[in-house]
């Protein structure tokens, strides 16, 4: 009778229980892999590497290499794009720049200021001054928030061009895209979105490639506007970019109050979070897409955003579908899809969770699936990807609370999570 019991108890429970993402990695607070002890110690006394002022925001995974990015949102951020070795066994490895320190050196010398952080948050900081610089090398990289890995190996970098965001704010190159190939660590191709695609208020921090691997030239990255409410869609054969608008890529302005941690907040960001779908039987994909400030999520046909003169023509208005509300507290920074499941995976950061629906199924309440919640590990889950070996990758960054208050650098702050997508989804509507 107690065998029985026992086992009908460890059912019920077992039942219920999913597949916990791991913590990989966690930081109190970000270090880098300096030349020397020398470099590292000329760098803090200049201003020019600020510990407290490095947070990490964007996370991408390329065989042995984890890439974090490291936006400068204030001065002295050391290198904004770096990686980590996966072969490591330290628990808060040092930050290793990519492809190079050279390359994460700012052209100009952007001193600490007063940080100005109003409840509005990033798009209220001061409007940047243009610093009317050269690069030297065009494998610069001012400061990125989010990157991309294709499927013919390479690495694409949405660099802001940006520096000093919350203090003095530089815009110090035009906003562009960086592709560099993974497998030799060289620069293939720097374009710089051209002045009239951009607005009086645009922010782009985040970058999705669109590409088949039998067709490496005829990639497209879509680049959202989340200050201006746009998207920017550039042909890799082309060389050429151009800029779409519909009202599916503004905020909801019910959706816009945040609480996070005790830090309450009011954004006004539009189009962030985007997704490339698999593949249908008529050879598209649907881009999965959604509002920062917003719980509702979009879809749209790639074959409709790389036709620049039908997507700008004005008759594709109807082309954009509303595929369902994530519902209450569920504003979210970042989607990733994963082909082995079916399952798009993405934030949801008032709750400090990571959730995720099945594509084959209505996009409603009840066929959205949690996979975790944690008030501690996840709070403000920034940016995630899916790998090419059906592994989940999420960052966490309490990001809020550097943003508006001050973060607790005797405490862990960062973190980088994983998990297999097949054992996260078991037990939750995802699984089919």
């Amino acid at each position: 009778m107690f065998t029985v019991n026992l086992l009908a108890l460890c059912f019920i429970s077992c039942l219920g229980v999913n597949a916990k993402l791991e913590e990989r990695f966690s930081w109190k607070q970000l270090t880098f892999d300096w030349p020397s002890a020398e470099a590292e110690a000329e760098a803090k006394q200049s201003g020019h590497y600020i510990a407290e002022n490095n947070l990490p925001l964007g996370v991408e995974r390329w065989e042995n290499k984890i890439f974090v990015t490291v936006p400068r949102w204030k001065a002295g951020v050391a290198a904004t794009l770096n990686y980590i070795d996966l072969s490591t066994t330290e628990k808060s490895p040092k930050l290793r720049p990519y492809p190079s320190w050279a390359a994460n050196k700012l052209p100009i010398d952007v001193q600490p200021q007063e940080q100005k952080t109003p409840s509005g948050g990033r798009l209220d900081a001061e409007k940047a001054q243009d610093a009317n610089v050269q690069l030297q090398d065009n494998a610069t990289i001012i400061s990125t928030f989010r990157i991309n890995v294709d499927a013919c190996d390479r690495l694409w970098v949405l660099d802001t061009g940006l520096a000093d965001i919350l203090g003095n704010p530089k815009q110090i190159t035009p906003s562009s895209i960086l592709v560099f190939d993974l497998k030799t660590d060289q620069l293939l191709r720097r374009f710089a979105i051209p002045a009239d695609q951009t607005k009086e208020d645009t922010f782009f921090a985040n970058i999705i490639v669109d590409l088949d691997r039998e067709q490496c030239d005829d990639a497209f990255a879509y680049i959202p506007d989340l200050g201006a409410y746009g998207v920017v869609v550039y042909s890799y054969r082309d060389d050429k970019s151009y800029r779409v608008k519909h009202n599916y890529f503004h905020f909801d302005p019910l959706q816009g109050d945040f609480n996070v941690a005790g830090v309450n907040f009011q954004w006004t960001d539009g189009v962030f979070g985007m997704a490339v779908g698999p593949l249908n039987p008529d050879h598209t994909k649907d881009i999965y897409f959604h509002a920062l400030a917003s719980t509702k999520e979009f879809k749209v046909s790639n074959r409709v955003l790389q036709n620049e003169s039908y997507v700008n023509g004005g008759d594709s208005y109807y082309d954009f579908k509303l595929i369902g509300d994530r519902g209450m507290n569920g504003q979210s920074t970042a989607e990733s899809y994963d082909k082995e499941t079916g399952v798009l995976f993405y934030t949801q950061v008032n709750k400090d969770a990571i959730a995720c629906w099945n594509v084959k199924r209505p996009y409603t309440a009840d066929t959205q699936g949690l996979i975790e919640s944690d008030s501690h590990t996840l709070v403000f889950p920034n940016d995630l990807k899916v790998d090419n070996t059906g592994s989940l990758w999420v960052l966490s960054d309490r990001m809020p609370t550097y943003l508006y208050k001050e973060l607790d650098h005797n405490a862990v702050n960062y973190r980088i999570l994983t998990g297999k997508t097949s054992d996260l989804i078991k037990g939750t509507p995802c699984e089919l």
